[in-house]
């Protein structure tokens, strides 16, 4: 489970409770069914219009899976385990791969293939469709999350507005100006902290994921396709190094060069 982004929503509302607090107003005051339904209502009908309705679904599941679940794996750890896997190519040919115990199972995939006697050239293209569409899975989780994003502020201003006219049409009754402003005001609220406490911010967190998935499984492969062409295991580690941070990179040649 992604902690920074638990620590970061509940953080966020924690925050904004506690300015509530300090100012000395009633935290019940700024919870209204209305302004609720609307934005939060109203935002994913905005959204789900967008989308078929297994399209939206899949997509915020596979956003959660993406947020919540994704295990991040180093990027130093996947070259040390490719050079393993290179060295056992090496000194034992292919089908001692079957035998390598691989967590991940794109790699999984890769090697099994390798063991197959599959050409290079198959499993690039293989891999290389099987990266694509995983890419294309957790993006629109981001699309559909930055939609939300958009949306929620959107409705916020509509709820604004039926605030406005409530409050216009009952000038003549006091008692419901005050709550025709609450309206107004909460749905703009509501709008704003959606939006940046949670839809933008699971947005920008898919976008990550996809990018550091897309970039470990270039990098793998790179690493497989090299294996099957029978390169060196230390070369292979070398070649590598290029998708690491430039600090990281540094280190590794050190310790190469040791």
């Amino acid at each position: 489970m992604d902690i920074a982004t638990i620590i970061g929503i509940v953080g966020g509302f924690g925050m904004l409770f506690g300015a509530i607090l300090i100012e000395g107003s009633n935290p019940m005051s700024f919870l209204n069914v209305l302004a609720t339904v609307v934005v939060l209502g109203g935002g994913t009908m905005a959204v789900l219009g967008r989308y078929t309705l297994g399209g939206f679904l899949h997509g915020v599941s596979n956003a959660f899976k993406g947020v919540l679940f994704y295990k991040k794996i180093s990027t130093m750890k996947l070259i040390d385990q490719i050079a393993e896997i290179a060295e056992t190519m090496r000194r034992q040919g292919p089908i001692a791969l079957e035998q390598v115990e691989i967590d991940d199972p794109f790699m999984k995939r890769g090697v099994r293939m390798i063991a197959d006697g599959f050409s290079a050239e198959a499993i690039r293209a293989s891999l290389e469709r099987e990266r694509d569409l995983d890419y294309e899975r957790i993006h629109h989780g981001h699309v559909i999350f930055k939609a939300f994003g958009e949306a929620a502020p959107g409705m916020g201003m509509v709820g604004t507005l039926i605030g406005l006219v409530s409050m216009f049409g009952h000038m003549d009754d006091p008692k419901k100006i005050g709550p025709g402003m609450a309206i107004a005001l909460l749905t703009t609220l509501y709008g704003a902290v959606l939006a940046n406490v949670v839809m933008l911010p699971i947005a920008d967190k898919l976008a990550n994921r996809a990018e550091e998935e897309g970039t470990n499984r270039s990098l793998i492969i790179e690493a497989l396709v090299m294996i099957r062409e029978g390169k060196n295991p230390a070369t292979i580690k070398d070649e590598l190094a290029s998708f690491l941070p430039l600090h990281t990179r540094h280190k590794l040649l050190e310790q190469e060069a040791a």
